[in-house]
């Protein structure tokens, strides 16, 4: 018997005014819903530019020790709506401590718990570093009345290990919220196929649905591209955005895992027993 799921990914521009931020998403929320959508995914960061282009510690007053009034005005929107909501924010543990984040609201308006982001970037106009401290709560599936899902954030979604261990654990849809744009030390390339083919591939390899959430616009010296995307288990694309602001839509089948599963029995013939040395920094 089929089982379906209706995903939206929100892809917008951002302000510096972080309440018109929020308002935008929250009409684009209702938009969605309003088309039948059970689970929305935001960009990360969804709330304010991308700040981590340059070094500047008053940026820290962008963030919010959790729960916050952003985050529960969005529990409250999904309660309303009956909707799953994945939350990007910048969490303040405690003053000092920092985390690139993502809150998940159950359909019911009920807080799932919180992913922070692994894998911090330290690269030109990528200086996550200065921001973000890893995160330290692994990698959790979140059970939503829609499904099984996980999230990882932007850098997250270029690692395999990150996505097999959500699939190992049961995730069905892996989310990647995500700010990526130009590559200032390389103006004449776009990242833009690589992104997708790498997001894509992990969707094969586990057998799972995969949606990349990205924002638009210009933001200082970054322009960000967006092309959202939405892959099912064999890596056929259900549905992708354009470069500019768009709510794409696609409706999963969940039965097409086991149909890849079965036809092709990754897990099956993992060697677990071979794979130590991919848990050292270096190879010698």
């Amino acid at each position: 018997m089929k089982r379906l799921v209706k995903v939206a990914l929100v892809q917008l521009a951002c302000g510096t005014d972080v309440e018109a931020n929020i308002v935008k998403t929250e009409e684009r929320i209702r938009e969605a819903a309003a088309h039948g959508a059970n689970i929305v995914c935001l960009q990360e960061l969804f709330n304010t530019q991308y700040f981590p282009q340059r070094v500047d510690v008053g940026c820290y007053t962008l963030a919010e020790p959790l729960p916050s009034p952003t985050t529960e005005r969005m529990g409250g929107l999904a309660g309303e709506l009956g909707l799953v909501i994945i939350v990007p924010v910048f969490e303040e543990a405690q003053p000092g401590v920092y985390f690139n984040s993502v809150v998940i609201y159950d359909a019911d308006g009920r807080y799932l718990g919180k992913y922070r982001k692994n894998h911090i970037p330290d690269a030109p106009q990528y200086l996550e570093k200065y921001y973000f401290t890893p995160g330290d709560l692994g990698y959790p599936i979140f059970n939503t009345k829609y499904g099984k899902i996980a999230v990882g954030i932007c850098w997250d979604q270029w690692f395999p290990e990150a996505a097999r261990i959500f699939a190992l654990q049961g995730a069905e849809i892996i989310f990647y919220p995500t700010a990526i744009g130009s590559e200032p030390d390389r103006p004449d390339y776009s990242s833009a196929a690589a992104w997708r083919t790498i997001i894509r591939s992990h969707g094969i390899a586990n057998g799972v649905f995969v949606a990349a959430a990205n924002r638009v616009g210009v933001e200082d010296d970054m322009s960000f591209y967006g092309q959202s995307f939405i892959s099912d288990p064999f890596g056929d694309c259900l549905a992708q955005a354009g470069n500019q602001e768009e709510l794409i839509y696609a409706e999963l089948d969940y039965t097409k895992i086991r149909e890849l599963r079965e036809l092709f029995q990754f897990f099956r013939d993992r060697r677990v027993d071979t794979y130590s040395p991919i848990l050292k920094k270096v190879i010698d």
